[in-house]
This record gives C-alpha cells, structure tokens and sequence, in this order.
C-alpha cells in the first residue's frame, strides 16, 4: 500500500479544496476505500476525512421530499421508520447489504460509489491478466473467462462489469436525486442517471467512466419524492447474508381506488454498470391489476434489449422474475 497523508476536513469548502488536487482521496466510512488501497485499484497521496462534517442526517424537507445524508450509515439508513415508511425499498436494500458489522459503518454515498465486484478487476496489484479498469487499453479477460455475474445490458467488448450497489437500485427506482458539490457549486443528479453503462461512457469519450460525478465533486445527501407509493426490494443471492446479488429489482407502485396500478417503477440491479429502469413496462402496467399473471408478460416483453453472454443468460429469466416480485411486494399482493 502507498503512503499517504491524512487530514480531518473542518468544513465542505475545505473538502471541495482538497479535491482539486487529483491525487485526494474522500474517507467516509472507509469499507470500500481501504479495499482500494490494499488491492492497488487507487493510491491518494492524500485522504481527507469526513466524519466531522455531519452529513448523517435522516428527515424530511417539509413533506414533499425525504432527505439522508449521504455520510448516514446502512444500518441507520435501514433502520430508519421514517425511510420504512416513505422509502420501504432503500430501507430493505440497506439492510439486504453486505453484514451487520460492515453495515455499522459503511455509508450510503460510498455504498452507491462503489466499484465493480469483478474478479479479474479486484485483484491485487500488479493484476496478472488484462482489464481496462486497471490498465486502459489492456483488454477485458472477463470476456473470455468468467462473466456469469457480468452485465446483460449496456456492455461493451471493452468491460461487462456491473455496479454492484443495493441502495443504487432501490434509489434509482424512488426518481430519488443525489445533491453534489464542486468548484463549479451546487448540483442535483438524478439517481436514475447517475451510474453509467460501459456502451455510455464510450459515449462520453471515457470508456471507463463509472457515473456522472465530475471530478472534485461531493455527495451531501439524496432526496426521495414522497408520492405515497408503495416500494420493495428482491435480491437474489446465492446465500443470505454477505453476498452480493446475482440480480436484483426495486419497484414501486401506486394503486387507484379500483384497486389497479395507477404507476409503477421498475429498476433492475447487477444487470449493468447502472440501475436498469424498465421504462416501457412501467408505462405499460398503468390501469392492469396487480397480479402475477398480468404483470409477467408486460416486465417480459420489457427485456428484449438484454445481450447476455454465453454463461449468464439465466440472469434474464431470473431478473423478470425478480422484478415482477418486486412489484407485487410493493402492491402488497401474493409474491
């Protein structure tokens, strides 16, 4: 591991300051930062701390909107009966991630931050094969070798990783909004856009580019519109407790006085490098009852754009599935 230099940041200016300067890095609760520098994929001259800025808070804007800190932990994000209430998804995303004790301190701005659970990407420096995300231009061993956990849409013969991120599901599926702040000042970005597919960011000219978050920005907190849908989260994994999803599904729906759907969000996870919104079956389940037998045909006639490689097409039955679950959780119907 590199050496480095520590510092306490004393406000968000000094944060913003900091971060002009390429080679710092931001400490939060530090669970996927210090994988970073053991395995080599960042070496800061320079981290600077937090924890003494707050950032933690969890509560509402006057009623139309509610607010978390992106410093608030999982565990206090998932424990939260103000989120449970207004939030069920992200509350059950907090809570589905990876243990207990990592829960305590990993935070809800680092968890949506962090980077891809590929194998051949976290490794230990010097990586012994190739892969874009550590060394550009090298190549992407995943194509050839193990890809039955890599994406089914958005990627590109340069990298078929996924975005690994509960939170950013459920998040991405509430129309929630992230509040940024960078020498240019203040922004807000939508969680539905905020992440980035491998073929988008070849767009962009930066092949490699993770999500929309310019550099020298910081996360201060996200914000949910309070709408009075109901929303759950899936995850399916391969045991239940610190794993990371095969594929996942957030939804939310609203029902009329008939008892129909009168709006529904679908996001998919560990289906890309970014929440995957299925916006045509969201139009499409508008006035149809919350059944299983209605809603299968339309999340399934949603997924026709899904590319899977040759060891993970089962993640496309298995993520229609989880999705319409999600929705019939979220109705409160039979699952």
């Amino acid at each position: 591991m590199k050496d480095f230099a520590y510092a306490r940041a004393g406000s968000v200016d000094d944060v913003v300051a900091a971060l002009s300067d390429p080679g710092t890095a931001v400490l939060a609760g530090g669970t996927e930062l210090l994988n970073w520098l053991r395995l080599g994929i960042a070496e800061p001259d320079r981290v600077v701390d937090i924890a003494d800025l707050g950032l933690d808070d969890i509560g509402g804007d006057g009623g139309s909107a509610l607010v978390i800190g992106a410093r608030a932990t999982l565990n206090a994000v998932g424990g939260s009966p103000l989120v449970a209430e207004h939030a069920g998804a992200l509350s059950s995303a907090c809570l589905q991630a990876a243990s207990a004790q990592i829960r305590h301190r990993a935070t809800l701005g680092g968890n949506v931050l962090q980077r891809p659970r590929c194998p051949y990407f976290r490794t230990e420096a010097p990586v012994p094969w190739p892969c874009n995300k550590r060394e550009p231009g090298s190549g992407c061993a995943s194509l050839a070798g193990r890809h039955e956990r890599q994406a089914v849409f958005g990627g590109t013969d340069g990298c078929v990783a996924v975005q690994p991120s509960d939170p950013a599901v459920a998040l991405a599926a509430l129309d929630a909004t992230a509040d940024v702040v960078g020498p240019a000042g203040w922004r807000s970005i939508p969680m539905r856009e905020f992440h980035l597919s491998q073929a988008e960011a070849a767009a962009t000219g930066e092949p490699m580019r993770e999500h929309r978050l310019d550099p020298g920005e910081l996360i201060l907190s996200y914000r949910i519109p309070v709408r009075g849908d109901r929303s759950a989260y899936v995850k399916v994994r391969e045991r239940a407790s610190y794993e990371y999803a095969i594929v996942s599904a957030a939804g939310t729906v609203r029902l009329g006085d008939d008892g129909r759907i009168a709006a529904a969000r679908i996001a998919l996870g560990s289906v890309a490098q970014r929440p995957w919104r299925l916006d045509d079956a969201e139009a499409a389940l508008v006035g149809l009852p919350a059944t299983r037998e209605a809603l299968l045909p339309v999340v399934d006639a949603a997924l026709p754009d899904a590319a899977p490689l040759a060891q993970n097409a089962f993640k496309v039955p298995m993520a229609r599935n989880a999705a319409v679950r999600a929705l019939l959780l979220a109705a409160g119907g039979a699952a």
